[in-house]
């Protein structure tokens, strides 16, 4: 997944929109096989997911100066309600894209995010 990723930074370049991202991503995940739900509804909650990858990895595109800690928030939001393991947040504003691992918290303090 992150190959793909780094492949489309490097076609795009820093500065396009999350949308084009998550479109050239969708093309790139159709040659290659591999299954995903994208803008994915989660269970009536208003939140809609980036992309879900084989129902196993939550991928959420960012296209801004910096990630905050509301995005970390989001993403184990969307990792308690679903109950997977990984999600990654790609910020493609940065000039070498570094995706971040973000792994679903199993303590009592999970109940902060859903």
């Amino acid at each position: 997944m992150t190959g793909i990723c780094f492949e489309a930074h490097n076609e795009l370049g820093r500065y396009s929109r999350e949308k084009q991202y998550g479109d050239l991503i969708e093309k790139k995940l159709i040659a290659v096989h591999i299954p995903y739900k994208r803008e994915y509804n989660i269970k009536n909650t208003g939140n809609i997911i980036d992309f879900l990858i084989d129902n196993k990895i939550i991928i959420e595109l960012k296209s801004k100066r910096f990630i905050g800690r509301d995005d970390y928030y989001q993403i184990q939001r969307y990792l308690q309600i679903l109950n997977i393991k990984l999600g990654m947040i790609i910020n493609f504003r940065n000039r070498y894209l570094k995706p971040i691992r973000i792994i679903r918290i199993d303590t009592d303090i999970k109940n902060k995010f859903v």
